[in-house]
């Protein structure tokens, strides 16, 4: 009996292939972590950012490159995470692992109470939609001065004394990041996030088949929501302060960029475009204030050459070179 060479290639090739995303996924680890060694402390704290940052745009992009839902309320949910861990631990005295745990949980409850206003819609409508559920979200922690500190904000040293070293504490977002990551490719690649992309493609067919396409969007923007607060968590033992400038469209939109310039869909895409981002926004903002300007034509300019985004365009090109 023979067969031919397209049906033998997947039984060769699926091992191999997991051995080697394993290996450079390994390898990019230790790289990562052997980072800080070859940086100061001012490069060790930009990349400490682009990780936390990175998790945000992937939370997005787990939501606008699967589901096809494009958010601008995630910057709201990882701001209101950020808000509760500075508050319990100044205010309440809340031990640090504790406000943590509040903190993601405060960000997923509001993930989970977005989802039931938005999921119902699509297109633009969700795109204004989740914009308004953020600016009122920024409008309370602008007026509630009593609890959020108003447009002075929340300020405090609340990292712990092992991580007051931007070394240690990068080395602790990373050890946080990378089993973040795996969690959220995992998820997309999952039978559940196999059904996203359905009804990215085709909602009426979905239905059609019996999937209860609503619950899958509710629990989708939840989860998104969930490691939007986790990122938030770390952005509050990173900044030691918080203000309505963190939970503003500003920083929606800034990481839908992340996720944009990455390349949505592609998940890991979303620490290039961290990278590239916040690398701009410091390099360029040593020569100009007007850093948004370049930032803006840089977007431009990677919309017209690589739509795809920064990765996908990779992706593509490799594609087509196995072609």
């Amino acid at each position: 009996m023979t067969t031919s060479p397209t049906s033998a290639r997947p039984a060769a090739d699926f091992p191999w292939t997991a051995a080697v995303r394993a290996a450079f996924a390994t390898a990019i680890l230790m790289a990562a972590a052997a980072l800080p060694l070859a940086l100061t402390p001012y490069q060790t704290g930009l990349a400490t950012q682009i990780l936390i940052f990175g998790i945000l745009a992937m939370s997005i992009d787990l939501l606008a490159g699967f589901a096809g839902r494009t958010s601008l309320a995630h910057g709201a949910i990882f701001g209101v995470a950020a808000y509760v861990v500075v508050y319990t631990i100044e205010q309440a005295g809340v031990a640090p692992p504790v406000a943590i745990a509040l903190g993601i949980a405060a960000a997923t409850a509001l993930a989970a109470v977005f989802a039931l206003l938005a999921v119902r819609t699509s297109g633009v409508y969700f795109l204004l939609l989740t914009l308004a559920l953020g600016m009122i979200v920024w409008g309370i922690c602008l007026r509630w001065t009593d609890v959020t500190g108003g447009e002075n904000g929340l300020r405090g040293s609340i990292r712990p004394a092992l991580l007051v070293s931007h070394r240690n504490f990068y080395w602790a977002v990373l050890a946080a990041a990378a089993p973040l990551s795996w969690a959220m490719w995992r998820f997309a690649r999952s039978p559940f996030g196999l059904t996203l992309r359905g009804i990215r493609d085709s909602e009426t067919r979905m239905r059609s088949l019996g999937y209860d396409v609503t619950l899958h969007l509710f629990i989708g923007f939840t989860a998104s929501g969930f490691f939007a607060g986790v990122a938030g968590a770390m952005y509050a033992f990173f900044n030691n302060f918080v203000s309505p400038s963190t939970v503003a469209l500003a920083q929606s939109v800034e990481a839908l960029l992340m996720a944009i310039v990455g390349g949505i869909g592609t998940l890991f895409g979303a620490f290039v475009g961290a990278a590239t981002i916040i690398l701009l926004q410091n390099t360029v903002g040593t020569y100009t204030e007007r850093w948004p300007t370049v930032l803006g034509l840089v977007f431009i300019i990677v919309m017209i050459f690589a739509p795809e985004g920064i990765v996908g365009t990779i992706i593509r090109v490799q594609r087509g070179w196995r072609r």
